[in-house]
């Protein structure tokens, strides 16, 4: 594989790590494992590992540090092959380091929640920010499949606006999510403290948006197969009603089931392929086909006067 093409599955690498660190760190706090390292930035005050006496929690937890360590490394090649690709793209260039400036951040964020022994509002962030850096890994593996035109839209304003406003209430869903979060059980460890608020209020708001967003997202569907958009506009949207649907099915079970550890597991998944999805959808309602370079027309050279008789 040349130089030029590493940018794309690196890319995607990175993408798919930044998804499997929101899923490991829900690993840590289902299994009350936030505090197995009781400490930041080493593990312990004497090690910068787990130690035996720390037992499985300190495994998971030093665990997920590690693959923050890999999520690294793979956003360090990234940027170093957007830096070689040839031609050089900027756009490539800034994804990449804005993606590769997160990791530090989170590595800094996760610190400030062990040190404040796993405040919620920390930890909301801590998964936010992952969910910013899904979105730069995301963009930047698209950026390599298009070229650097200016972007042409795909429909009309009033369907990009219901875009738009859908896309804003997935992110609010997952706000809110995070709060609901906050507020229940499966803190990270059985002395962390909540955040006070009632989960029974917190959760019904947080159902009312999902009914909201699975509205409008239905609502695009249609709109765009009323009008004829592209097929892809259309099978995203499609697609992105499926992943909401099995989303809320699982919250809706996970409640009443009174949060399972393995389901709210899957939800957290679930909560990082709405928001792909939601990127999706977007992506999909536009194009950016490569920039076609003119060349002016070689001057021709006159034809000589015929001599006079």
């Amino acid at each position: 594989m040349s130089r030029n093409t590493l940018v794309r599955p690196l890319a995607l690498a990175s993408l798919i790590a930044n998804i499997a660190l929101v899923v490991t760190g829900a690993a840590v706090r289902l299994t009350s494992s936030g505090l197995g390292c009781p400490t930041w930035p080493k593990c312990t005050d004497e090690s910068y590992t787990t130690t035996q006496e720390m037992g499985v929690h300190g495994v998971i937890e030093f665990g997920n540090r590690l693959l923050g360590i890999v999520l690294g490394l793979i956003a360090l090649s990234a940027f170093v092959a957007a830096l070689m690709h040839k031609p050089r793209r900027r756009s490539l260039i800034v994804l990449a380091l804005l993606a590769g400036l997160g990791i530090p951040g989170q590595g800094v964020i996760g610190g400030i929640t062990v040190l404040t022994d796993l405040n919620p509002w920390v930890v909301g962030l801590h998964f936010l920010l992952s969910m910013a850096l899904i979105t730069a890994t995301w963009a930047l593996w698209q950026r390599t499949k298009e070229g650097d035109a200016p972007v042409r839209r795909l429909v009309s304003p009033p369907l990009r606006h219901l875009a738009g406003l859908t896309a804003l209430v997935s992110a609010v869903v997952i706000v809110v999510g995070v709060i609901v979060t906050g507020s229940g059980p499966h803190a990270g460890d059985a002395d962390a403290k909540r955040n006070g608020l009632d989960p029974t209020n917190i959760s019904q708001a947080h159902a009312d948006l999902v009914f909201l967003l699975i509205g409008l997202s239905v609502a695009l569907w249609f709109a765009l197969r009323a009008v004829g958009a592209p097929r892809p506009a259309v099978t995203a949207a499609a697609l992105f009603v499926g992943i909401e649907l099995a989303q809320g099915l699982i919250g809706f079970v996970q409640y009443f089931t009174h949060l399972p550890v393995i389901l709210v597991g899957f939800h957290m998944l679930g909560a990082c392929l709405v928001w792909v999805g939601t990127l999706n959808v977007l992506w999909k309602l536009r194009d950016r086909p490569a920039a076609v370079e003119t060349t002016p027309a070689p001057q021709q050279t006159p034809a000589p006067e015929p001599a006079a008789v």
